[in-house]
């Protein structure tokens, strides 16, 4: 199936799609490249366009993406259709009820964490030192400041680009470890309820500011995705420790280095490639393992590469037989065919 039967099929139900288009800028990196079929929506009823679409064609890879925050896509692109999630302004609203604050997947989680604290609701100060979307989050398990999604979360309604069901998905079902769940790039979170408690708006906001100030003391700015090797288990040594002590801290291949205020930012710079970042992680990971007898694992997700090097950087725990028992038993609740 050509790219251009898609984009034919979904220009025809009114979708802003679009074809060979650049992913690079719609990254956190800022590297990467084209998307064979990339989609924008900002509804439910036009991821639910997109489904039916996609429901024709089967065998077509999709790639869901918010903020790509947490992404590294190859330099050849995505042969397949993107959805990207574009928040509506009616979607930039929280809703309370009682101790739950619902979300729109697409809302970016510093206005998550900003819009309930505005309505006195605390427990989601963390949420503004995440750039990436609330359901890039939940499906991440994205966290910080001794916090995460799994903590949070109610329930999520999610949509099924293979079935174009929608179901609300309790925590439970969602399947969550660290940094991950048994959601797929098949599944579109709509909205998210999570658990919070009354609070004064004016602790909230110092809380938040405690958070943002403690980011902008620690964390580099600029062209990257956050930490990108995962922290080996209780009783080792961060990876951001275990990749200074290695002496790696700015490491460089092109224009792509370890932060120097960071070792576990992998920077990007004008010019740069997702190969370099990728041989940049390679060398960090091999030399750790040699120096330090330990292997670490990427928590950005790599898209478009061969699939030995995402092997390579994807921990065992994923494959784990708890962990596809949980995808299937999801894949099963959404009506797809395991």
């Amino acid at each position: 199936m050509t790219a251009g039967v898609l984009i034919a099929e979904m220009a025809s139900a009114g979708l802003d799609v679009h074809g060979d288009r650049p992913l690079a800028p719609l990254t956190t990196y800022g590297v990467g490249g084209n998307g064979a079929c990339v989609v924008k929506v900002s509804s439910s009823e036009q991821v639910i366009a997109v489904s039916e679409v996609l429901r024709r064609h089967p065998g077509v890879e999709t790639l869901v993406m918010g903020r790509g925050s947490n992404l590294l896509i190859a330099d050849n692109g995505f042969d397949g259709v993107v959805v990207v999630m574009s928040p509506s302004s009616t979607e930039n609203a929280v809703v309370v009820d009682g101790d739950i604050v619902e979300a729109g997947g697409a809302m970016l989680m510093p206005v998550l964490a900003r819009r309930s604290v505005g309505a006195g609701r605390g427990g989601l100060e963390w949420c503004v030192g995440i750039p990436g979307t609330v359901g890039g989050a939940v499906r991440m398990n994205a966290g910080g400041h001794g916090a995460d999604m799994a903590t949070s979360v109610v329930d999520a309604t999610v949509l099924s680009l293979r079935s174009g069901q929608i179901v609300r998905v309790s925590a439970e079902q969602l399947g969550f470890y660290f940094r991950g769940s048994a959601l797929s790039n098949n599944h579109v979170v709509l909205s998210v309820r999570m658990r919070t408690s009354a609070q004064e708006t004016a602790t909230g906001t110092a809380e938040i500011n405690a958070v943002v100030s403690w980011r902008r003391e620690h964390q580099p700015g600029g062209r990257n995705a956050g930490s990108v090797f995962v922290n080996p288990g209780a009783g080792d040594e961060s990876a951001g420790a275990l990749i200074d002590s290695a002496g790696l801290r700015g490491f460089t291949i092109g224009s792509v280095s370890v932060s120097e205020k960071h070792a576990n930012f992998i920077q990007a710079a004008d010019g740069s490639t997702a190969a370099d970042i990728a041989a940049v992680m390679a060398h960090v990971q091999s030399t750790v393992e040699e120096v330090h007898g330990i292997r670490i694992y990427s928590e950005v997700c790599l898209v478009g590469f061969s699939p030995d090097l995402m092997t390579r950087f994807t921990h065992p725990s994923h494959s784990s037989a708890l962990h596809v028992a949980a995808k299937e038993q999801l894949q099963t609740l959404l009506g797809e065919h395991v």
